[in-house]
């Protein structure tokens, strides 16, 4: 195993120091593990808080600044973060109307994020939650109950946060941000698979000819293997794959995600694929994102996450952010 890496067990701590010397507009606290703005809460603005196990980077710490999140739980790596790390997070974010939680929905992130609400309830800080569940590969896995939550996460931690830098009370912030994970859908590819440091090992095996369809983004198993194609016909597994869940049509936002090791140009070239198909089909994609956002550490392989558009979801994802993984319009 090589891996620009000083000891498997400090991966995740040392990673949040040098995120904290690279981005003076947040605040990481490495003892707690939150990865906060650093201008701290807006009195009247509903705080959003996400997180997840380590290893997805830029997901979700860097996804933290106006327009998005308000603060980010990060776990060890592929591990849901503690309730302790949720609690300190949603108290640390509250500006006195409320708290958002998006939650993936895998077992251990629902059940930490539930217990972390329940405990901030008891202490006065009202607590709503929105669970995203986006993948249509497969209905339950290795890590959930029902679909896992992937891209789609991004969509609505931004368009859920330009509302609540609005100044939306809760009620509207959360059902936004439901409205944008029912009308979302995602597929994944996998390539090859990934390591964890502490493994050292590939988590699971794939031979020099064959694709997984359908992956997790922790490796979990997908639809089925297969074998390695062009471009053009593994894009077209996906995009029916999402296409058969929820028809594809008019004004779309997609991103073509990368999974960590996926060169950029092949990223574009899976695109293509992913904008014909769109056409094919009646639909247009009015915005789009190409890069490595959702990852899963040095996978090679992609997703695709597509989301139905209206004009006010239009406008709110047009909104101006600014942080590490996401920014425009300021």
């Amino acid at each position: 195993m090589k891996k620009l890496i000083n000891d498997a067990g400090t991966v995740v701590s040392d990673a949040l120091a040098g995120v904290a010397a690279a981005h003076p507009g947040l605040r990481v606290d490495v003892e707690n593990r939150v990865v906060y703005r650093a201008s701290g809460p807006r009195r009247g603005k509903v705080g959003l808080v996400s997180g997840g196990g380590s290893g997805h980077e830029p997901l979700h710490g860097g996804f933290v600044g106006h327009g998005m999140l308000d603060a980010a739980c990060p776990g060890e790596i592929f591990t849901s973060p503690v309730p302790d790390q949720v609690i300190e997070a949603t108290k640390g974010v509250d500006g006195g109307v409320g708290v958002l939680h998006i939650v993936k929905n895998y077992t251990g992130d629902v059940l930490n994020f539930e217990m972390a609400a329940e405990l901030c309830a008891e202490e006065g800080v009202e607590v709503a939650s929105v669970l995203v569940n986006d993948d249509v590969a497969v209905r339950d896995s290795l890590y959930t109950a029902g679909r896992r939550g992937t891209g789609a996460t991004l969509f609505v931690e931004k368009i859920a946060g330009a509302l609540a830098e609005e100044g939306a009370p809760l009620a509207e912030v959360a059902a936004v941000a439901a409205d944008v994970n029912a009308r979302s859908r995602s597929f994944g590819v996998a390539l090859s698979p990934c390591t964890t440091p502490a493994a050292g090992k590939p988590t699971f095996q794939l031979a020099d000819d064959e694709i997984e369809l359908g992956i997790g983004i922790h490796g979990e198993p997908g639809r089925t293997r297969a074998a390695a194609g062009p471009a053009r016909e593994i894009v077209r597994v996906a995009m029916d794959a999402i296409n058969e869940d929820l028809p594809l049509s008019g004004e779309t936002l997609v991103m073509l995600n990368g999974m960590g090791a996926t060169p950029l140009i092949e990223l574009y070239v899976a695109f293509a694929e992913v904008d014909a198909y769109l056409r094919e089909h009646g639909a247009r994609a009015a915005r789009t994102l190409v890069g490595n956002y959702v990852t899963s550490l040095d996978m090679q392989g992609f997703s695709v996450t597509v989301c139905h558009l209206t004009d006010e979801l239009t406008r709110l994802w047009d909104a101006p952010v600014e942080t590490p993984g996401l920014r425009w319009g300021r």
